[in-house]
């Protein structure tokens, strides 16, 4: 068992862009699962097996442990690594949780005796089907169309290219959180720090003038199984129709390359069961962040992605039972807003 701790979070301010081992790169490439990305944001720690084949990442809050969903590499290395994982906890004396986690090692968390809250559903496009006919698809085929009309270009830059064009999609990275009266997340989301963008081809769309009116970087799944993205943002004061373009563009254009789904991220599922943690679970507004920036609102993020018909698979939260649950997602909060913000009152 070999860790690699990246993370200290007793203040407000965290350390980003600690050095991702070199195992847990090539384990992310190797992932079909677009989420594995998500490792690379250089805030994590991680639980790297001995012989190299598979991972965990997670954050230390000082009192638990809490991973950012299923392990990545080898299904049977990684059951043994979630026990591992759980006995480094209680060696700590800390809690030991799993955040954002799929059904695949659902039988070990129970083995596990943790409890099991389900806190959203993840919406994946089959692409092999996609297009932009039909009433729900009517906002992105204009805006697509407009964007053609004005002159627009979509482009993926390799991110070996990126570095040229990095200054102005910090400005407008920069001037979109400015108009959001937002800050950057971190734990289950990106942030624009270069040199965690520059792990990534970028998709833009550029005016005919060359200006970028918006991005994303993107996160490709290997073996061409799944294509998805982290940050999307936009210049403000552009055009209005520019991320729903290069949202349309970015979609077609996977298609185009033989992905076989395109995953639009997490959003919170409809009738919280457990009333006692919905009042906490509705204010950790960071989980609205995921896939979805300029939402502002649960039923709205989940409204646009059910436009695009998605199928819609569970994740859950595996954790100690009794009160351990509401502080568990209390310190998830945390750890995506990046502040130590109290939310039980």
């Amino acid at each position: 068992m070999i860790t690699f701790n990246s993370l200290m979070i007793g203040k407000a301010s965290r350390k980003r862009l600690e050095p991702v081992p070199d195992t847990v790169r090539r384990l992310v490439a190797a992932s079909e699962n677009t989420e594995a990305s998500i490792a690379l944001t250089g805030d994590k720690s991680f639980l790297v097996a001995d012989d190299q084949s598979a991972f965990i990442a997670y954050a230390d809050t000082g009192r638990s442990l809490i991973a950012k969903g299923d392990p990545i590499g080898d299904a049977i290395v990684a059951k043994k690594l979630i026990w591992q994982f759980r006995e480094m906890g209680d060696r700590q004396g800390k809690r030991c949780a799993f955040y954002a986690v799929s059904l695949t090692y659902m039988a070990v968390f129970l083995d596990l005796g943790l409890s099991i809250l389900k806190i959203g559903e993840v919406a994946r496009v089959d692409l092999r089907s996609f297009t932009l006919d039909g009433s729900n698809r009517k906002a992105l085929r204009q805006a697509r169309n407009r964007s053609e009309r004005d002159g627009y270009v979509f482009e993926v830059v390799p991110a070996a290219r990126l570095a040229s064009s990095m200054a102005e999609l910090r400005s407008i990275s920069n001037a979109w959180l400015k108009s959001k009266q937002g800050e950057e997340k971190g734990f289950s989301l990106g942030a624009f720090e270069e040199g965690y963008i520059a792990n990534f081809d970028v998709a833009v769309l550029r005016s005919n003038t060359g200006q970028i009116a918006a991005f994303a970087n993107l996160f490709k799944g290997a073996n061409v199984h799944e294509l998805s993205f982290d940050l999307m943002r936009h210049r403000p004061g552009g055009p209005g129709f520019a991320m729903d373009a290069l949202l349309a563009e970015l979609m077609l254009w996977g298609a185009a390359q033989d992905y076989r789904w395109f995953s639009l991220g997490a959003a919170p599922f409809s009738g919280i069961e457990n009333r006692q943690l919905a009042p906490i679970w509705n204010r950790i507004g960071g989980f609205v962040y995921e896939h979805g920036e300029h939402f502002y609102n649960f039923e709205g993020l989940r409204a646009f992605k059910e436009k695009f018909d998605p199928e819609w698979s569970p994740i859950y939260l595996a954790t100690p039972g009794g009160l351990a649950a509401p502080k568990i997602l209390n310190e998830v909060n945390v750890l995506i807003s990046g502040g130590f913000r109290r939310l039980m009152k």
